[in-house]
């Protein structure tokens, strides 16, 4: 049970891409969002500016609803706050929980910005399935080495962060 995790080492010039997975994660408060943020100062801010695009397929566990929508309140424009992975609020019962995947790419780079890509699955608050997909750019030419996960109130009760260097 963590307020945020912060992984401050391993993101550096060794591999061209790194890849998360995020395994079940489970909040300890209803009803909130999972989100990540970039440092370029090893983990002293996490305040990257970010441009960011959003879409989500959700179906009503109970069948009553399907959507297929752009999801704005998600994105970012030159914005450095937070970046929602979640495209809907997890909740906290125990068959809730958020799963996915996100790249980055050439985080190293001191010439270009850095993009980043990321899709993710949850069985949300309001009993839905939400299938998210989140792309976008940190528009910075500094190296990013360090980035942060947590909810968007409350701890991260549960659940398995992974992170690969990709050749």
């Amino acid at each position: 049970s963590s307020a945020s995790i912060s992984l401050t080492s391993g993101i550096d010039s060794t591999y061209d891409s790194y890849v998360f997975k995020f395994i079940d994660i489970h909040p300890a408060t209803d009803n909130v969002r999972f989100q990540f943020n970039f440092s370029t100062d090893s983990g002293s801010n996490y305040n990257v500016t970010k441009t960011s695009t959003s879409f989500r397929a959700y179906h009503a566990e109970n069948d009553s609803a399907t959507e297929l929508s752009y999801e704005t309140g998600s994105d970012l424009a030159q914005g450095t706050g937070f970046q929602m992975l979640d495209l809907s609020s997890v909740g906290n019962g125990n068959d809730e929980t958020f799963s996915g995947i996100m790249s980055v790419f050439n985080p190293s780079s001191t010439t270009f910005v850095k993009h980043f890509i990321a899709t993710g699955e949850q069985n949300a608050a309001n009993n839905y399935s939400h299938n998210g997909f989140v792309a976008g750019y940190a528009n910075t030419t500094s190296a990013i080495n360090a980035v942060q996960f947590k909810m968007t109130s409350g701890n991260i009760d549960d659940g398995i962060i992974k992170l690969y260097g990709v050749k």
